[in-house]
């Protein structure tokens, strides 16, 4: 018989209380780590203008104080590197700035993402959407609905990917009608929830939104957002552990970044912590080129090299696809496909 280490229940200050209380100032995030000294990381405020900073307090928790190089600091802080206009680089890398109705992109045949909410519990300096209209594209029951006629329409689609901003945003009782409008359209068979919410601010993994997982009749995947191991703690593993209860399929997404975990060992470390927790590594993606974001870039070489380096430090089932997302194509694509093409 499986060994399955049940965790106890943490103590929870509700959610939606610590998305009230983040950080929104360079100045105090530095200084609740012991940074506010370093003048080259505050040199970077003012890039809090181009795109804000906000960083839940238990995501800052999880950082090392005193470290300038802390990987967790490093996705979130703002830098002086943002204002560096890169060649090659864009505020639509994915050219996807235009919905089929609003907050819905039909990007591939059978399945299509719906922006459930334009707004996030943090803001990654890195984030592909970090230029998206989302004033164009509102999650709110009008433009839901409208989605849901569209989907109703198209029976090539079997997904549906709630994604966002952060579709973990929206309340439980938000989700739970949007569960319930997907689930009575017949040619879907599965909900697929792209979010970082639940990494950021654990309590976001709440009874009631198991509940409407549990119960819906669409197969239910949750994809996360993890980058480090130290990431991962135990109340993140205790909410994967309600999620698996409820029958949700667990799988994470990283991207490759510089200085955050452009390392073998690191990334092995991740796929451990992340099997460990119930999670399975599914995509490894190189950098999406967004305006503002050059500085974390790995080349594609240097990404080749360390997936067959983790191939030789951890079980096949534990190293993710390593892919790009190119705008207008109809799915991923695999590095090593798109380099033989070449």
């Amino acid at each position: 018989m499986a060994h399955i280490v049940t965790l106890n229940p943490p103590v929870r200050e509700d959610w939606l209380q610590q998305l009230a209380d983040v950080v929104t100032e360079p100045a105090e995030l530095l200084q609740l780590l012991s940074l506010d000294q370093h003048a080259d990381l505050a040199a970077g405020a003012d890039a809090r203008k181009l795109f804000a900073l906000r960083v839940p307090r238990a995501f800052i928790a999880r950082m090392k104080k005193g470290d300038a190089t802390d990987p967790l600091l490093l996705q979130v802080l703002t830098s002086r590197q943002e204002f560096i206009d890169a060649p090659g680089y864009s505020t639509d890398p994915l050219d996807e700035q235009s919905s089929v109705v609003p907050g819905l992109l039909h990007k591939y045949r059978n399945r299509a993402l719906l922006l459930v909410k334009g707004g996030c519990a943090v803001n990654c300096r890195y984030c592909f959407r970090r230029h998206f209209p989302y004033q164009d594209n509102q999650g709110n029951k009008r433009n839901w609905q409208a989605a849901i006629d569209y989907i109703a329409t198209h029976p090539e689609l079997d997904e549906i990917i709630f994604s966002g901003g952060d579709p973990l945003m929206a309340k439980d009782h938000e989700l739970a009608w949007l569960v319930d409008a997907l689930e009575k359209i017949p040619h879907l068979k599965r909900l697929r929830i792209h979010t970082r919410l639940p990494v950021v601010i654990p309590a976001r993994i709440t009874e009631g939104l198991c509940q409407i997982l549990a119960d819906t009749r669409l197969q239910v995947l949750m994809v996360s957002h993890i980058n480090h191991a130290q990431e991962i703690d135990d109340e993140l593993r205790y909410g994967m552990q309600m999620l698996k209860r409820a029958g949700v399929t667990l799988l994470n997404q990283s991207v490759l970044l510089r200085d955050v975990n452009d390392d073998a060992q690191t990334l092995a470390d991740l796929s451990n912590a992340l099997f460990d927790a119930g999670i399975l590594p599914y995509y490894l993606h190189v950098l999406d080129k967004v305006q503002g974001a050059a500085h974390f870039f790995v080349s594609d070489e240097e990404a080749r090299v360390l997936v067959r380096q983790l191939l030789a430090m951890v079980s096949g089932y534990m190293v993710p696809k390593l892919a790009r997302e190119i705008g207008g194509e109809p799915s991923k694509t695999p590095l090593d496909l798109q380099l033989r093409q070449e």
